[in-house]
């Protein structure tokens, strides 16, 4: 039976660290919701440069890849998946720009749109089912986080409690048909019901692509706030638990959590409900804000990278997305990278 493994990961973070002072002692900066636990601002993250694009932050993601296991193999890739969290253009993914910049020539080249915070996972579980379908041996999942530096920082959002606590990056796994480091299993819910109730609005009332004055951001109200939390609570610890059930294990075996990095609220309850001290749930918050998509990719990478990992361990990937309409985990035994 084949075996799908994810063979390495890698990531990119853009530009020297971003202080919370960029937010927080701008002139506009105001106090609404800033007490809530969705806003406690971290000390720093990154921002994509004014000319820096979801391709050019994937190709420099890549080149450890590249490093690692040669360039020709990399160019073998047979999938391509590929998540932006603010689309360079509209109408077209970065998918096709990603494979022409790295030579690739892949089977499958999908752009995911969904899955958002928690797309790594939902891109690994696309990418396990075309490898194992027989017709493909490898696969890269990217995903590339720039609204930090973009939208957040606009000169009508800048001073808004939700600005500062996204940053920029991006991380990619390499996925190959061998016994490396095998993903034992996949848990993976859509909860429709919970969809549209993240928006991105403007004051106008005007849709995002219509000229104006007033400037795109995302539609939180306290009511909304409240939800999520209640909703990011109980989704994550669900979806593992329910993992772990399938494999067998409890959630106590698990050596390391990687997660989505939405505040430090969710991270701690997450782990508290689970049983899991500090130590086993590496964080990047503090350090990058919340990455949104690549986030996992990001904080897994830096697990490896500081010998967080060991072999033989029990890692889970886990998160879920924008109000509650998506949650994921992954399990996947360690090599020690």
């Amino acid at each position: 039976m084949t075996t799908v493994s994810l063979t390495d990961v890698s990531s990119y973070l853009p530009g020297e660290p971003v202080p919370a002072a960029f937010f927080t002692e701008h002139p506009a900066a105001e106090d609404k919701l800033r007490d809530s636990p969705m806003f406690r601002v971290p000390p720093y993250r990154h921002h994509v440069a004014s000319d820096e694009s979801n391709t050019d932050m994937i190709e420099r993601a890549v080149q450890p890849l590249i490093e690692r296991h040669g360039r020709a193999e990399i160019r073998q890739v047979d999938v391509l998946l590929v998540h932006s969290q603010l689309p360079d253009q509209p109408f077209v993914g970065a998918g096709s720009e990603v494979a022409r910049r790295l030579g690739l020539s892949p089977r499958w080249l999908v752009d995911v749109a969904n899955a958002g915070c928690a797309s790594f996972v939902h891109m690994l579980q696309l990418a396990r089912q075309l490898l194992l379908a027989g017709d493909a041996r490898t696969a890269l999942v990217c995903n590339a986080q720039s609204a930090a530096g973009q939208l957040f920082t606009q000169s009508q959002v800048r001073g808004l409690s939700q600005a500062a606590i996204p940053g920029d990056g991006c991380g990619v796994g390499y996925l190959t048909t061998s016994a490396h480091a095998p993903l034992l299993g996949i848990e993976s819910r859509h909860v429709p019901a919970y969809a549209g109730d993240m928006t991105m609005v403007r004051d106008d009332g005007g849709k995002y692509w219509e000229p104006g004055e007033a400037q795109v951001r995302i539609g939180f109200t306290p009511r909304g706030v409240t939800d999520v939390l209640e909703r990011g609570n109980l989704l994550v610890p669900e979806v593992v638990r329910a993992l772990c059930r399938r494999l067998g294990v409890g959630a106590a075996e698990i050596d390391c959590l990687i997660t989505n990095q939405p505040n430090r609220t969710f991270l701690r309850n997450w782990r508290e409900s689970l049983g899991l001290p500090a130590q086993r749930h590496p964080d990047t918050f503090d350090r990058c804000g919340n990455l949104f998509g690549a986030a996992m990719p990001v904080t897994l990478d830096d697990a490896v990278r500081s010998k967080r990992i060991g072999d033989g361990d029990l890692v889970v990937l886990a998160g879920f997305a924008h109000a509650g309409d998506y949650a994921g985990a992954a399990a996947i035994r360690g090599p020690g990278w």
